[in-house]
């Protein structure tokens, strides 16, 4: 009994400090949401579109389309792929034909120059980029016909060096990729507003869509200093706040399409983003063991042997879970099927706590069936020699 008394005392101060983090977290959304940026100038500069693209990935055509029908007057798109032969590449020449009007580049980049080959293909790419004004995304993000002016308008402050979106996760069907849309819109966004406001702003970037000065890029290295780094969008967005410029979150937001997960593909996905967290900001990932206060507090009533105290920590703790996941994900991210899946969120905390537990410990993630280990933000691969050990 004695040992359940400390458990219980243990699992109610956990909740206290996870009640003040939702309480938080729900106050920088709620600020974010009424302050939400808008392109209200009439800054309209020519900018580089790079999307790096491999594989057929689901809904590949509809989010290459939104890049080529933005209601913007003057950029261009550069597609880059490994190769002919790459199922994008089919694509991208398809639409190359349909829009003959739009200034679209394909380049094949058959170089792998780190672990990273996104950023490898970048590195290629850029020299095709004729603008001042770079913008990336990801190949499975698909954008508003009013992206461009909302993300680039911020640049016509000479202080900003970066603009990065937030996203949210159209999820591809089944219970976990649908968990991990739930995650993006309820814990991951929270929280990247909350270290909005802690930090005075925001010191790194998303990857998902982000644009930067062409000669800011160049200060801080270029893509060629991030070619082995598992987090490069969050390295380019720090290397940029920490060289002397501003980082803006835009008002838009972008659809990232998100695969269907088996259990499998969804835990080895949420260790690779747990991991790459905890190596880029370990103090912050330590602290977010006060960020699961629905999961402490059904503790506390489990080890208190349900009383009445421990109860209403519940309540308040699912109470205000719910109330972030509204503001967060319906009202920031509009993602309407953030409200259709709330009954998910108990299951989706105890999977972020899972999580975290487990990335707090290890150094080894799996991207794209590759395995490598993570050291010190970069990726080595692990030989087969040493997998067998």
């Amino acid at each position: 009994m004695a040992r359940l008394a400390w458990l219980q005392w243990i699992a109610a101060a956990l909740t206290v400090g996870g009640l003040g983090y939702l309480a938080l977290s729900l106050a920088s959304a709620w600020r974010f949401l009424r302050r939400r940026p808008r392109a209200t100038n009439s800054f309209r500069p020519p900018v580089s579109v790079l999307k790096p693209l491999r594989g057929a990935d689901p809904d590949l055509e509809a989010a290459l389309r939104s890049h080529l029908e933005q209601d913007y007057p003057a950029y261009e798109v550069i597609f880059g792929v490994e190769s002919a032969a790459d199922p994008a590449a089919s694509t991208v020449r398809k639409l190359m034909a349909e829009y003959p009007q739009r200034a679209i580049r394909l380049v094949e980049c058959p170089d792998e120059l780190g672990s990273n080959r996104k950023v490898s293909s970048l590195v290629q790419m850029l020299p095709h980029a004729g603008d001042r004004l770079l913008m990336v995304s990801d190949s499975d993000v698909r954008l508003a016909p009013n992206a461009l002016r909302e993300v680039l308008a911020p640049f016509e402050d000479a202080r900003v060096g970066m603009v990065t979106c937030l996203y949210r996760g159209v999820h591809g069907g089944g219970l976990w990729s649908r968990l991990e849309a739930l995650g993006i819109s309820s814990e991951f966004t929270p929280g990247v507003l909350t270290a909005r406001e802690l930090e005075g702003g925001v010191h790194f970037a998303l990857g998902a869509a982000m644009a930067i000065r062409h000669d800011v890029l160049e200060s801080v290295g270029g893509f060629g200093a991030l070619v082995s780094h598992l987090a490069d969008d969050y390295e380019l967005g720090l290397r940029t706040h920490q060289a002397g410029y501003r980082v803006v979150l835009a008002g838009t937001v972008v659809d990232n399409h998100l695969p269907r997960y088996s259990l499998a593909g969804f835990w080895e996905h949420q260790l690779r983003w747990g991991r790459g967290i905890r190596d880029a900001r370990p103090a912050g990932y330590a602290a977010m063991i006060f960020t699961f206060g629905l999961f402490w507090s059904a503790l506390a009533v489990l080890f208190s042997q349900g009383a009445s105290w421990a109860w209403s920590l519940f309540a308040v703790a699912l109470a205000l879970r719910v109330v972030l996941a509204l503001v967060a994900g319906v009202g920031v991210l509009g993602d309407r099927q953030a409200l259709r899946d709330l009954w998910l969120l108990p299951l989706r905390e105890l999977a972020a706590f899972a999580v975290w537990l487990v990335s707090l410990f290890g150094h080894t993630v799996t991207w794209r069936g590759e395995r490598f280990r993570l050291r010190k933000g970069r990726l080595f691969a692990i030989r087969p020699a040493e997998r067998a050990r």
